[in-house]
């Protein structure tokens, strides 16, 4: 009887994460034509637009839209990234290394390292986009 009250309390506390944890939701993709291949736009101000492939992590879809001036990576913006607060916080460092990097070449943001590499990859589908 002795041990049964301090057993019931390192049950219940060792209960309480398993009970906080939120699992990630993450997006879903319902068109298969992204995940093929990049697509270009150009827009009247003479930057050229370029969107990667749809990549699928096991935390969501990522993907990425480069603007082009001329040679330079003018902006990035994620169409599609996983609705998980390590991917909110790891999105602008992501796209501020992209624009200092001026390549796919960039760090992978510490707990955010599944969004990172599918980032990498679907930046580097834009940027070959451009090239060919």
């Amino acid at each position: 009887m002795k041990r049964a009250i301090p057993v019931l309390v390192l049950s219940v506390a060792g209960l309480i994460p398993v009970w906080r944890y939120e699992p990630s939701t993450g997006t879903t993709s319902t068109t298969t034509e992204a995940v093929s291949t990049p697509s270009a736009a150009a827009s009247s101000s003479g930057s050229t637009t370029f969107t990667g492939t749809t990549v699928n992590t096991e935390k969501g879809d990522v993907q990425v839209q480069v603007t082009f001036g001329g040679d330079k990576i003018t902006a990035v913006r994620m169409l599609k990234q996983p609705d998980h607060p390590q991917t909110t916080a790891a999105v602008p460092k992501l796209i501020a290394e992209t624009l200092q990097a001026q390549s796919a070449d960039i760090d992978t943001v510490s707990g955010a390292t599944i969004t990172s590499d599918g980032y990498k990859e679907s930046l580097q589908a834009a940027i070959d986009a451009k090239g060919a």
